[in-house]
Formats: C-alpha cells, sequence, structure tokens
C-alpha cells in the first residue's frame, strides 16, 4: 500500500486502513466508553425514573414517551452493537472483513423524523436529554463509519460568487 492510499480514507485500503488505526485508538476508547455508559445511563431510566414520569404523563403524550423511548432504546443498541463490532476488530477476535458482514446485519439506521417540538417540549426533561445525546452520538458513529468504509457523501462547501457566475452564464448564453 502506498502513502497516498494510506492517506486517502475515500480509497477501499485507505478506508482499511484508517479503520485498523481508529479502533485501536485512545479516542475510540473514550466513544466506546461514552456510547456503554449512555446505553446503562438510558436503561436506568427508563426502568426507574422514566416509568414514574411517565405514568403521570397525559394519555396522548404518554404515547409519544413510549414511541421515543423505542426509537432511543432501537439507536443504542444499534450503537453499541456498531461499538462492540468495532471494538472486537480492535482486539483481534474480528477481521475488518467479518465487521463488514456484521455491520450489513445490524446497519445504524437513518435518523427519524422527530415529534413536533411542542411535543417534545412536553416530555421529561431526562428523556428528552438522553434523546438529544443518543441523537448527536448517532450522527458521530455514522460519520466514522462513512470515513472508515469511504461512503460518505462528501461536501461541497457554497460558493455564492460561483453560483451567480454560473446564472449569468447561463442567461447570457441564452441571449446570444
Amino acid at each position: 500500500m502506498n502513502d497516498a492510499q494510506l492517506l486517502n480514507p475515500q480509497s477501499e485500503e485507505g478506508a482499511l486502513s484508517f479503520a485498523r488505526r481508529f479502533v485501536r485508538s485512545e479516542g475510540f476508547m473514550l466513544l466506546f466508553r461514552e456510547g456503554m455508559g449512555l446505553v446503562e445511563q438510558t436503561a436506568a431510566y427508563l426502568d426507574g425514573d422514566g416509568r414514574k414520569e411517565a405514568a403521570a404523563l397525559p394519555r396522548e403524550i404518554a404515547l409519544t414517551y413510549a414511541t421515543e423511548s423505542m426509537r432511543l432504546t432501537t439507536r443504542l443498541m444499534q450503537i453499541a452493537s456498531w461499538l462492540l463490532v468495532q471494538r472486537a476488530v480492535a482486539e483481534g477476535e474480528l477481521t475488518v472483513e467479518q465487521a463488514r458482514t456484521e455491520h450489513n446485519k445490524v446497519a445504524i439506521g437513518d435518523p427519524m423524523i422527530a415529534p413536533a417540538e411542542h411535543i417534545v417540549a412536553q416530555l421529561p426533561e431526562r428523556l428528552r436529554a438522553l434523546m438529544a445525546h443518543s441523537s448527536r452520538l448517532q450522527a458521530r458513529v455514522r460519520h466514522l463509519e462513512n470515513q472508515m468504509t469511504g461512503t460518505g457523501a462528501r461536501s461541497v462547501a457554497a460558493n455564492p460568487v460561483k453560483d451567480q457566475l454560473a446564472s449569468l452564464q447561463a442567461r447570457l448564453g441564452r441571449v446570444g
């Protein structure tokens, strides 16, 4: 593998090299601990105070609570699965190829459309905080996964001057 491939996570070999280095890094271990800690915090909340808080909600808000707690749990299980697979790669229990196969079985889902803000505002504060934290964590994991696999869409910064010039050229081209 040459230096360009190692430095380019968009190439297949570059992505694999990035993946191998990343899952052995302290940054990954911090992410792992954060993710698994969030799973534990959420489980404790939903089994304890969350049950009490849900019971005190009006019926229509309680339905939203139930829906959002299921979405939260699903999102966290996807994140935990991803983290565990990556840790298995780091510890040599799985190859990168085996990890890809596992990833295809339990992919990080797309963010779901959230209920209206005025409804979310009526949910217990702790549930809202867990939802927000898990969504941010999901976005980070999705970004890392895209970097590791080279599948992330590259964002192109908007250039209003270039866009305006293109618009003018198009108009002038039509006139002439």
